[in-house]
């Protein structure tokens, strides 16, 4: 509607100045429905059921129906237990996420004035229908999208949708192109944004989905992607899973060829099953989460959703919000150029509808800035209010650009003028000096918005503003300046290969020199406008991202865009936002992060929220999310690495023909001493060295990459090799249950071994006192591991197919733990010393 003149406007709706019948809105109101955004609800028992469904969970769900099928009831009931308390853990936060679209509708006021056959009256926003006229006034929330009729000097806070900082000058008269964006629709009044100054009628066009705002909240009902961290394990589970029952299947029927009982190697492969699936893994990787969930809220972040933790430690990309997050959100006068320093106060003062008193502030955000300005500079702007009485008032005109106020002095009548430069300098006595148009300039570039003054002395009230003639008394340059640490905080992000991209509503100069100051924009990079986006298409875009750190006048859907394009290149993307405009970006991130002062709507669809608006409390979050990162890789490699060594030792004794070197139950008590105590302790161990040093490595890298298989199959390996030659050379100098009971032992202290190793990436005699500090709670867990194991060979060895030891058998059980951690530490030396070089 932005495109035709009012009379049109009115003709296609089928209304006019005079309002909409009540008969014609009730009519109307049957064929658009309410004004409202509708929203689009899962079945609970759909949401519920979906917590089933990773191959982990799976998996487990099998182990446990046979566990039950073969008559352990026990371990059965425990494994289903765990399992649904970890489904309605995530049940209940998906719940609570079906709020996001609800947010919207408070937007709004619950009322509005409209004109119905003729009078005025008031009526629910939710009956609202095209074609009704609408009356707002200053500090009105616009209930739905209009195209102005009146306006008398509108200025509104648009802000929540497009990013704007500063509000914008709306004006009735004008027509614009068809394809102007967004934010250049200056005769349209949008849903959801505020009414700063003036008053305005205007005919309603679109209601409830078909607004602006509807759009963005159907980008709301987009399902989120899984976090980085839920997708690495659900591949790794599916790959790690289908290995094993292949190779437990092939065991069992080359058992079976070998004459073995049927029923005992079921039995063995369900207990390996069991043991070699990571069933631990899901609750430590909820405690490291956890526990880094508690260290951020002591930052200021709030954590919604728990993968999001890790998320952090993974971001490749920022793509941050301007206004709130890397700037203040508030305008201060940053330069000012006096020609006539007295006047330029008084002008300042007088030219003003704001006030500021006890702390409250009243009126246009540039209009407070002048007045924290004045007070600033040693002005009492009070008194020279109450000295000079005003007589007349020419109010902020959005065609001239300007407002000026007469009033009364000591030296007779006098005028005090402020607005854009172009409208002042066609009204000075003489042409305006050129050195104004470079100073001007100067301050535009940067990055300030620029407000000229000017004065007049009058012998009488002026009947038009169009009459006065003036001289041009300064100009005042004024910003959103960035906050502290903000400039810092980008620096660490680039030296911890994170960029940042600022994308934003307001005008690409003043995006370009807030990004200079904070780092963000530098030589070599690019700063464009969200509707030259359009020219590339997304391979090309991605591949300007890579030098794009400025996205000025962006619209929603272009912010959307970026995120999109970006993940489709594998990169891990954060977004910052808190405005309803950020929704659909928030929505679809890897990591959306909301500020606290936001929309309640940008807070919804956000995983986290930082109660202090600042980037700088994100980029210091991305340390504990690498410490996560990196916890989680840890354990994944300590019980993989166990687990194969499991695998490894049972399958080369049946392969070689010899009985098993572990029994089932011997399997399920070495998972429960082992890792059933050390794993809970991983997510404790701090970082060594700076995480901010390094580069972000992506989630399927980290916790199942080749490096980090390598290492796993080293330890497994050699556990398992050793063993097998070891029990080998036990069976032939002892019965088979003095074997098997060193088996037993030895496996149990291995895997403490290997535990005890994995808790740093450097190696332990490098500095022991150092290596111990890093994780103290790992040997409370063998000290309780150990005598979990001393009970159960002291007390109940018949459970477990144990015999007691004699003290020269007893040497047996610490050889391969031995050679286990000498042959990691030469492992981790080797790795030292090459990463040193």
């Amino acid at each position: 509607m932005h495109n035709f003149s009012v009379e049109h406007v009115l003709s296609i709706l089928k209304t006019n100045i005079k309002g909409l019948s009540q008969k014609e809105a009730k009519e109307r109101l049957k064929i658009y429905g309410l004004n409202e955004i509708e929203e689009k609800e899962e079945s609970k028992l759909k949401i519920f059921l979906r917590q089933f469904t990773s191959p982990f969970i799976i998996i487990l769900m099998v182990a446990g129906l046979l566990a039950i099928f073969f008559g352990d009831l026990k371990d059965g009931l425990v494994v289903y237990g765990l399992l649904l308390i970890n489904g309605f853990i995530g049940f209940y936060q998906e719940i609570k996420a079906l709020a996001s679209v609800k947010a919207l509708k408070s937007l709004t006021l619950p009322t509005v004035r409209v004109l119905r056959d003729g009078k005025e009256v008031e009526i629910n926003i939710k009956e609202l229908v095209p074609g009704d006229i609408v009356l707002l006034f200053e500090g009105d929330v616009v209930p739905a999208d209009i195209r102005l009729i009146e306006s008398v000097g509108l200025m509104v806070d648009e802000a929540i949708l497009t990013g704007e900082s500063i509000p914008v000058e709306k004006n009735a008269g004008v027509i614009l192109n068809q394809d102007a964006p967004v934010h250049e629709r200056i005769n349209i009044l949008f849903k959801g944004t505020t009414i700063v100054r003036g008053k305005a009628i205007g005919v309603v066009f679109a209601i409830g989905e078909n607004t602006e705002l509807g759009k963005i909240a159907k980008r709301m009902q987009e399902k989120p992607p899984e976090s980085p961290l839920t997708k690495a394990l659900g591949d790794f589970g599916k790959k790690w899973i289908f290995a094993l029952i292949l190779i437990l299947t092939f065991l069992v029927i080359i058992g079976i060829l070998q004459g073995r009982e049927a029923k005992s190697l079921v039995f063995f492969a369900i207990a390996q099953l069991i043991s070699a699936v990571p069933e631990g893994l899901p609750i430590v990787v909820t405690i490291a989460l956890v526990v880094g969930a508690i260290r951020l809220s002591k930052e200021k972040v709030l954590v919604k959703h728990l993968p999001a933790v890790e998320t952090l430690g993974s971001a490749t990309y920022i793509c941050s919000d301007k206004t709130g997050t890397i700037t203040v959100g508030k305008l201060r006068v940053e330069d000012y150029v006096p020609y006539d320093k007295e006047k330029l106060y008084l002008a300042a003062a007088l030219c003003n509808d704001a006030e500021i008193y006890d702390g409250k502030e009243k009126g246009d955000p540039l209009e407070i800035s002048l007045l924290y300005w004045l007070e600033k500079e040693g002005v009492d702007w009070n008194y020279l209010r109450n000295k000079y009485e005003k007589i007349w008032e020419h109010p902020f005109d959005t065609k001239l650009r300007l407002m000026a106020v007469v009033v009364k002095s000591d030296v007779g009548i006098e005028l005090y003028i402020k607005g854009a430069l172009e409208s002042l300098s066609t009204m000075c006595e003489s042409a305006c000096p050129e050195e104004v148009f470079k100073n001007h300039d100067k301050l535009a570039e940067e990055g300030l918005r620029v407000l000229a003054f000017g004065y007049a002395k009058l012998d009488k009230v002026p009947e038009s503003i169009k009459d006065v003639k003036i001289n041009l008394v300064g100009l005042v340059g004024f910003l959103d300046p960035p906050k502290e640490g903000v400039k810092e905080s980008v620096e660490m992000a680039k030296n911890a290969g994170i960029r940042v991209i600022m994308i934003t509503g307001d005008n690409l100069l003043t995006a370009k020199a807030i990004a200079k100051m904070v780092g963000i924009f530098s030589d070599g990079n690019i700063a464009i406008e969200g509707k030259d986006l359009e020219k590339y298409s997304d391979e090309e875009l991605y591949r300007y991202l890579k030098n794009i750190t400025v996205v000025a006048r962006a619209t929603p859907e272009d912010k959307y865009r970026i995120v999109k394009v970006l993940q489709s290149n594998k990169e891990i993307v954060a977004v910052t936002g808190d405005g309803v405009n950020d929704v659909p970006a928030l929505r679809v991130a890897d990591l959306g992060v909301a500020m606290g002062s936001g929309s309640q709507a940008a807070k919804d669809a956000a995983k986290m929220i930082i109660t202090d608006n600042n980037l700088s409390i994100i980029v210091n979050a991305v340390k504990s999310g690498r410490l996560i990162t990196k916890n989680i890789s840890k354990v994944i490699r300590y019980l993989l690495s166990t687990n194969l060594f499991e695998l490894t030792y049972n399958s080369l004794a049946i392969l070689m023909g010899l009985p098993l070197p572990l029994y089932a139950t011997q399997i399920l008590w070495i998972n429960l001493v082992t890792d059933g105590v050390q794993d809970k302790a991983y997510p404790f161990t701090k970082y060594e060295g700076d995480p901010m040093k390094e580069k972000p490595k992506r989630p399927e890298k980290a916790f199942t990459g080749k490096e980090q298989f390598i290492n796993i199959a080293y330890n497994g390996l050699i556990m398992g090799l050793s063993h097998f030659f070891l029990f080998k050379y036990l069976l032939n100098i002892y019965s088979y249950e003095v074997a098997l009971t060193i088996s037993f032992i030895s496996a149990v202290i291995s895997q403490w071994s290997v535990g005890i190793q994995e808790i740093g990436e450097k190696p332990f005699f490098k500095n022991p006192i150092e290596y111990i500090k890093l994780n103290p709670y790992i040997y409370l867990g063998i000290f309780i591991g150990a005598i979990l194991q001393i009970i159960a060979i002291s007390l109940i060895p018949h459970y477990f197919h144990a015999v007691k030891l004699t003290m020269s058998e007893l040497p047996y059980i610490f050889i391969i733990p031995f050679i286990t951690f000498i042959m990691i530490e030469l492992r981790k030396w080797i790795s030292y010393l090459k990463s040193a070089k």
